[in-house]
């Protein structure tokens, strides 16, 4: 577990980066993601944080939450017994940093394959800390696009982009449509100059591009016009149209949201 660990501490720090220094009206400035500001996008990462600890920590808290969640009587944006909605800007970055050392402490004790209960289905403990390094890439994102700033792109692009591939059954379920029989190729250029893979190298059906552009796409950063992607056959061409490699109701992203 400590790579994936490791790249997600890495993950944090490049959020740090970006937040530092901000001032309260910076904070406040809204992202591209509709009704989100950036004190409350890390709100919520700190929170789902705090999910995941009482996931691994505390298996009956976490059942009693998910009793809750699911009966309407928690809101995973107010766990905890502080009123972080009322804190400054820099007062929710040393809170989410808290919360974020718990859960990837947490996450080091456990074996890659060890199952953390969840909202939804369970997960191994290495796909719960890939998803989590997932978000936070996505959510990051956001925030350097509301100051302008370019956001470092690394070989962790490799966690956002594997679950980008992996979820493409789950783009066609979650929208209720039947899942095509036929694999897609997929081919990335790393930033480190090497190309990742996934799918049959016969495959009639390919997406090939930057792995970035690529993670821009699944993680619904950039509408599928916006991006640089090669794609060849129906199938490929069907899936970048809606890829979405997040939980939660289908989602289609605007135009123009940078």
């Amino acid at each position: 577990m400590d790579p994936i660990c490791d790249d997600l501490e890495a993950e944090t720090a490049a959020l740090r980066a970006i937040v530092e220094g901000l001032s309260e009206d910076q904070w406040r400035l809204p992202t591209p993601a509709a009704g989100w500001d950036t004190h409350e996008t890390v709100i919520h990462l700190g929170m789902a944080d705090v999910a995941a600890s009482t996931a691994v920590l505390d298996a009956t808290g976490f059942a009693e939450l998910k009793q809750m969640m699911a009966s309407g009587n928690s809101d995973l944006h107010r766990l905890g017994d502080v009123d972080v909605h009322s804190m400054s800007g820099a007062e929710v970055w040393q809170w989410f940093e808290t919360e974020r050392s718990r859960m990837t402490d947490a996450f080091r004790a456990l074996g890659p394959k060890d199952r953390i209960p969840w909202f939804g289905p369970d997960m191994s403990a290495l796909s719960f800390a890939t998803a989590r390094l997932m978000e936070t890439w996505s959510h990051s994102h956001d925030v350097a696009d509301t100051f302008g700033l370019a956001y470092p792109q690394t070989d962790r692009l490799r966690h956002v982009a594997h679950i980008g591939v992996t979820t493409r059954g789950w783009s066609y379920a979650n929208r209720g449509q039947a899942v095509p029989e036929g694999p897609v190729r997929v081919e990335l250029a790393a930033p480190s100059g090497d190309t990742w893979t996934w799918g049959p190298e016969d495959a009639a059906d390919v997406v090939r591009a930057d792995a970035y552009e690529f993670c821009l796409l699944v993680t619904q950063r950039r509408h599928h016009s916006e991006v640089e992607l090669d794609v060849t056959g129906p199938l490929a061409q069907e899936w970048v149209e809606i890829a979405q490699a997040f939980a939660g109701p289908p989602t289609d992203t605007p135009a123009g949201r940078s």
